[in-house]
């Protein structure tokens, strides 16, 4: 007897054999290496870009006849190809849409037939569980063959992902190294993650961007564009503290999180400071600020938005004054900064005579700090003072002066302005980088009076040039540096509209 059940065992294993290995080599024939020459933009130089990067990552077939990957693998790429497995053949392939914020892209090929007969990978209905195994399929350093790598989900959560942007997160053990991003993580047979970091100094310590975020960022470019994530700003904070429910006459039966600063300070904006909001949807809040989203699993409060926003609003109920209120809250995907982030665009800047003016973003300011400190006498920079702010009106920009002025003799006798944020033009204040090159092109005065923004210690010189001098020296600095255009592309039909040059006076008269 005992010989006929382990015979049966023995049997069922080895039949077992073939199908499980089907299953395997047809996921491995969705994960493709991914071959991208990165060309990013120089934000210090911002009329050219950094030299040419060549970057290696993974990718999965998905439905519509594309790969899924990382943002960061493709971002900014000149030139992008997507090999198979088992494969020598590369082929170009192109970015449909890209979400630097989340990580995420989709790429399209320019010869479709790979995805003949190849099928997709199908999506987990619903999160892991913690200690669940999975399997981590990509193209890691160290070799060029598919690699998979095993390991147990390790911890589930709500998380800042990049540019102040949330998301959920799910936490493996799985060995990740360089080159695994845009990886599928799998989980009986079913896609439940896609590979985008590590932990460079720790050991087995990965993250995957789960299925439900994917499928909120196919959703969102199903549509041709990508419109970002909703979420609110608020500052917020727990209600755990005795005395501060004291303070908020909050009932032992009510929780939430507490308004400690509302993200707009307008009559109109519908949470006020030390407003609780209590529920998101149909939702209770605890005292932590958390929810139960499953019985196993409990997360930020904040998760629900991305869920239950829609038409630009979210559906909360908040105590105040002893009520409990319901209120429609309003979303939007990008935090309003003054130092804005470029994402994935390009600098915009503008050239004239030896100065190269351009919109501060965040990810000049990081730039500059890591090429060299910022002096101790710009550290009330507005650079650093206001780089958190929103606007303080619509359209607001800093204008920075990004790079050495170029040698010039116009130059003679002015210390250099950069780093230094312009104020004003002939006494007019400078709004945007637009409003600064509108101000040039129809200021008809001879000279050009440049004014900056003071710091800790002194404001930097007032500046003035001879109009007509400062516009015939750009075509020759330019041409000198070999640039190729004195403007950014959105800022040309600007500059040409109605320029008006006035012409040095003829020599006697």
């Amino acid at each position: 007897m005992h010989r006929i059940v382990l015979g049966l065992i023995v049997f069922s294993f080895f039949t077992a054999q073939p199908s499980l290995l089907k299953a395997q080599d047809r996921i491995r024939d969705l994960v493709v290496k991914i071959h991208a020459v990165h060309h990013t933009p120089d934000v210090l130089r911002p009329w050219t870009k950094n030299s040419p990067q060549p970057v290696k990552g993974s990718g999965v077939v998905i439905d519509g006849k594309r790969i899924l990957t990382n943002a960061h693998v493709v971002r900014y790429a000149s030139q992008i190809y997507v090999q198979p497995n088992q494969s020598a053949e590369r082929i170009p392939a192109r970015v449909e849409a890209l979400t630097p914020s989340m990580d995420l892209a989709v790429l399209k090929l320019d010869d479709e037939s790979f995805f003949d007969n190849r099928g997709t990978l199908p999506f987990a209905e619903e999160l892991p569980r913690v200690k669940d195994s999975i399997n981590v399929y990509g193209y890691p350093t160290g070799g060029s063959e598919l690699s998979v790598t095993q390991g147990i989900v390790s911890r589930i959560e709500y998380t800042t992902y990049y540019y102040q942007t949330s998301g959920l997160r799910i936490q493996v053990d799985a060995a990740l190294n360089f080159g695994n991003s845009g990886g599928p993580a799998v989980s009986d047979g079913k896609l439940v993650g896609l590979v985008f970091s590590l932990i460079q100094n720790a050991q087995s310590i990965g993250y995957l961007i789960p299925v439900e975020e994917i499928q909120l960022f196919l959703a969102d470019i199903a549509d041709g564009r990508y419109d970002g994530k909703p979420q609110f700003y608020d500052s917020l904070q727990t209600v755990e503290n005795d005395a501060l429910r004291q303070k908020l006459n909050l009932p032992s039966d009510v929780n939430g999180v507490m308004v400690a600063e509302p993200y707009r300070q307008e009559p109109r904006y519908p949470l006020k400071e030390w407003d609780v909001i209590t529920k998101i949807g149909d939702t209770p809040i605890d005292s932590q600020g958390k929810v139960a989203v499953r019985y196993d699993l409990r997360l930020s409060a904040l998760y629900l938005v991305q869920k239950l926003a829609n038409g630009g609003y979210v559906d909360v109920t908040v105590f105040r004054d002893g009520k409990l209120i319901p209120m429609k809250l309003p979303v939007q995907s990008q935090r309003e900064l003054v130092v804005p982030y470029l994402l994935n665009a390009n600098p915009r800047y503008f050239i004239l005579g030896p100065l190269v003016f351009s919109q501060a973003t965040q990810d000049y300011v990081e730039r500059a700090s890591a090429q060299r400190p910022m002096p101790a006498s710009q550290q009330n920079s507005p650079l650093l003072t206001r780089r958190y702010d929103k606007p303080r009106f619509d359209g607001e920009e800093l204008v920075v002066v990004t790079s050495p002025m170029f040698p010039h003799r116009i130059t003679k006798g002015y210390d250099d302005p950069e780093r230094f944020v312009l104020t004003e033009v002939n006494g007019q204040r400078v709004k945007s980088l637009q409003h600064l090159v509108q101000l040039l092109r129809d200021d008809t005065q001879p000279q050009i009076t440049l004014k900056f923004a003071k710091t800790s210690r002194r404001a930097h010189e007032t500046m003035v040039f001879n109009r007509a001098e400062l516009l015939e020296s750009t075509s020759k600095i330019i041409e000198e540096n070999g640039i190729r255009y004195p403007y950014s592309p959105d800022l040309r039909p600007i500059w040409e509209k109605s320029l008006t040059v006035i012409s040095k006076p003829a020599s006697g008269s």
